[in-house]
């Protein structure tokens, strides 16, 4: 252990009343009646000198036999005691909110016009380059991922771990599901994993707020369910719906152009759900939609730091077991 680490640890025993047990074995010589002494064995008087010469190593032996024996005892109870040392740790951000981002990974996210480090790349790059970057920054949130084109699923489940999440959208690939856009499905499969009924996590209470955040560059035209008959769900549900329109061009104005964002039925999702809409026409728009949001999911606390242990048990039960390992093999000349 590094000496500046040793500075900073503190000492801990897990069950310090272990230690009432150390006085046992003399309470017991003292309180408990001395064993009767057996019957007089038949002395030759030849063997008298041989006897007293023996004496002296008789009574070390038994004495050194009475340390190993308080030396098993004392480092058994050390043992049981449960000697750790307490190492610092930082102090983590909570904040009891759930979101699940839902991106469209529809064919059209292949289009090329979007620019990044001074070059033109796909609509896709910009998003896993701007929405990774995002996740990252949820730290102390249950972040969850759903992909959706002609079905949806889940490419992330909940978790703390929002780097992993993080990674998965930036491993997702165009075509794993098909290449329409079943925005409607996409949602849905994201409702369905922040049941308000389900905890923030394993034991805890349920979340304080949980959210979607539905990124498209398309119009509806794969799934079953329409987007908003689960915007109103969303609503019952008490689930914000966060809906980013991505892309150049509306489908009010496409003028029979291709690869179209719906926006106004993005815009009609958001509102009825009580979440808020955005429109995405550059990667700077994007990286100012993701800052806001982030703002408006805001709120991390800093939660007490979790203790880390490091116990010292094991030592104290090898030093047991070698002395009773020593009075063993002493047993047959004591």
């Amino acid at each position: 252990m590094p000496a500046w680490l040793g500075a900073l640890a503190t000492f801990d025993l897990a069950a310090p009343w272990a230690l009432l047990a150390l006085p046992l074995p003399w309470l017991a010589a003292r309180l408990l009646p001395p064993e009767r002494a057996g019957g007089g064995a038949l002395r030759v008087p030849g063997t008298l000198a041989a006897e007293a010469g023996q004496g002296v190593d008789i009574a070390a032996r038994g004495r050194r036999r009475a340390a190993v024996t308080w030396t098993l005892w004392v480092a058994l109870v050390a043992a049981l005691a449960g000697p750790r040392i307490v190492l610092p740790a930082k102090a983590l951000p909570a904040s009891g909110r759930e979101i699940v981002v839902a991106m469209d990974l529809s064919g059209s996210m292949e289009r090329r016009d979007f620019a990044l480090d001074g070059e033109t790349v796909s609509r896709l790059n910009a998003v896993k380059r701007v929405g990774a970057d995002f996740i990252r920054r949820r730290a102390g949130d249950r972040i969850g991922l759903v992909i959706f084109a002609d079905q949806a699923y889940v490419a992330a489940g909940l978790t703390f771990d929002a780097a992993s999440v993080a990674r998965a959208l930036e491993e997702a690939t165009i075509g794993i599901t098909g290449r329409s856009t079943g925005i409607g499905d996409g949602l849905g499969l994201a409702l369905r994993r922040l049941d308000p009924r389900e905890p923030a996590g394993p034991g805890g209470p349920p979340a304080a707020a949980k959210a979607v955040v539905l990124l498209s560059d398309g119009v509806n035209n794969a799934g079953q369910t329409a987007p908003r008959d689960v915007a109103d769900l969303a609503k019952t549900l008490g689930i914000k719906v966060y809906t980013i329109a991505l892309g150049p061009r509306d489908l009010a104005d496409a003028n029979g152009e291709q690869d179209v964002v719906d926006s106004e039925t993005l815009r009609t999702m958001a509102e009825v759900s009580g979440g808020r809409a955005f429109r995405v026409r550059t990667t700077d728009d994007l990286v100012r939609v993701t800052d806001a949001i982030d703002a408006l999911e805001g709120g991390r606390a800093t939660a007490p730091p979790v203790p880390l242990r490091r116990d010292l048990w094991p030592w104290p039960a090898a030093l047991a077991l070698l002395c009773a390992a020593g009075l063993l093999a002493t047993r047959g000349r004591a």
